[in-house]
């Protein structure tokens, strides 16, 4: 019993050390991480959304604050200051802990990081943030990181646009079911279905765009947005408030600033662009639902890749909905957050930004990786639709069988009665019984129809009933066509870039 109860002592000591070692210096398996970071979105865009890339833009925007300052006349800011400045602008580990233990005492995040970086950058220490509120850096910062967030994206978008119309070219001849309430309704191509989806991600394309071109900069406007502080600088010299901006605008580089700003830039700005991204996931959730129930039917599926585990047809169509729905969430967050900005600011929008902003575009960036990856090298199975195709042509042949009847001098009326009857049995023969479509037979077992029996067999090709899918296709995918011109700005990132792998 000794020896039992010392082992039991010993083991409990070992888990409490443990629990000290992991206290003192926790591994990242002992601290939540978000699976964004850790699964899915690129490592570019999680770096660029990271606390180092996010202060050392605060920096860059101090100093192009003391640069436009000096440049206009501000004898405070010395050569000295400025060469200090830019000596430091990568905030360090050693930086970030300055700035924690001053965080922790002045409650301020801002004020924090301006210690910190007066702290490297001494001569500087009296005229960073000069005339400045906390949301020239903040607000600054979140619109040069939603901009570069962008560039990061559109060309991803612009790829996965290429990799769709590339597949309805290679399939714009190959007739398939189209649906209708989930039901047949008529035939398609393969090649056509892909042409909608492309179709739908070039609107998002273009939404993304607009989004992106329309960022302004707020610029230095002070508390509530009338440059009273930097008036009083330029001593009431209003075209140098002009100058200071059109400065600070150049060198983040915006073409300029939002013409009336409150303390922060509009949260209109941030719904905008929440809505562009959104809209994308809808698209990618809708195009990935369509593959989800092709490959239930087994025409088509994602490709399987060599050590994959599991059905092709859930792993990354259904991961792609699930990051799509989070994507097309968002837009309430930044919509309610714009309706509660009491006057000209209140600071509820802050927290949920610093979470809602990054998250937006580690999602769309996740989902974009995982639609390259999918679109090319999607799977078709052309007997499989061919086989289907027969199932249901016969039902879709009877409209044309009818007029062929009227143009030989038989009723209508009574024609489309005889079909009628006859397509109602054969679908009880199909659904009762379990066996094959058998209109065919029935309507070739009927001498009312002997006026056209030599005709239906030459009917019952599908791409009679395809209408001008390959010419709508061709017409929208082809060279020359509309995704040519649109995505050509991206041609070289498309041509360069390979399929994206995904890291799970």
């Amino acid at each position: 019993m000794l020896g039992i109860k010392m082992a039991e002592t010993q083991l409990d000591n070992k888990h409490q050390q443990e629990k000290t070692n992991q206290m003192a210096s926790p591994s990242p398996f002992d601290t939540y991480q978000t699976s964004l970071t850790s699964r899915y979105c690129s490592p570019e865009m999680s770096m660029l959304f990271s606390q180092r890339s996010r202060h050392s833009k605060w920096r860059e925007l101090w100093l192009f604050l003391a640069e436009s300052q000096r440049e206009l006349g501000v004898e405070a800011v010395t050569d000295e200051a400025l060469d200090q400045m830019r000596d430091h602008l990568r905030v360090s580990d050693a930086d970030f802990k300055t700035a924690q233990i001053e965080e922790k005492r002045r409650r301020h995040d801002v004020m924090a990081h301006i210690h910190a970086f007066g702290t490297v950058a001494p001569a500087a220490a009296g005229i960073i943030h000069y005339g400045a509120t906390s949301c020239y850096i903040t607000d600054n910062s979140e619109l040069m990181l939603m901009r570069d967030a962008m560039d990061i994206l559109l060309p991803k978008l612009a790829k996965a646009i290429w990799n769709f119309a590339q597949f309805a070219l290679e399939w714009k001849s190959e007739p398939t079911l189209a649906y209708t309430h989930l039901q047949p309704a008529q035939l398609i191509t393969v090649g056509k279905r892909a042409a909608q989806w492309a179709q739908d991600l070039l609107f998002d394309l273009e939404s993304i765009e607009n989004a992106r071109n329309g960022l302004r900069f707020r610029g230095a406007q002070g508390t509530t947005g009338t440059q009273a502080s930097f008036l009083e600088i330029f001593g009431g010299d209003t075209s140098k408030c002009d100058d200071l901006n059109k400065l600070l605008c150049k060198k983040a580089g915006f073409s300029g600033c939002y013409e009336v700003s409150t303390q922060t830039y509009t949260r209109k700005v941030d719904l905008i662009v929440s809505n562009a991204l959104a809209g994308l996931g809808a698209s990618v959730h809708k195009i990935c639902g369509d593959i989800r129930h092709l490959a239930a039917w087994k025409e088509v599926e994602e490709p399987f890749e060599k050590d994959q585990i599991g059905s092709s047809a859930m792993m990354r169509s259904e991961r792609l909905c699930s990051l799509s729905r989070e994507l097309m969430s968002k837009p309430i967050n930044f919509a309610n957050t714009l309706a509660t900005q009491w006057m000209e600011r209140s600071l509820d929008d802050s927290a949920i930004r610093r979470v809602d902003i990054p998250e937006m575009f580690l999602l769309t960036d996740a989902v974009l990786i995982g639609l390259d990856n999918i679109s090319n090298g999607l799977v078709v199975y052309p007997q499989r639709i061919k086989a289907r195709v027969q199932e249901e042509l016969p039902f879709m042949i009877t409209e044309t069988l009818i007029m062929r009847l009227v143009a030989k001098g038989e009723s209508r009326q009574e024609a489309h009665e005889r079909i009628r009857v006859l397509s109602h049995q054969a679908g009880g023969t199909v659904k009762n019984k379990g066996e094959p479509n058998d209109l065919v037979a029935r309507i070739k077992g009927t001498s009312f129809f002997s006026p056209i029996w030599d005709e239906i067999d030459d009917l019952l090709r599908p791409e009679l009933y395809i209408g001008r899918s390959v010419d709508i296709v061709e017409r929208f995918c082809g060279i020359g066509g509309v995704v040519h011109g649109k995505i050509r700005a991206y041609q070289d990132f498309i041509e360069k870039s390979a399929t994206s792998e995904l890291m799970v």
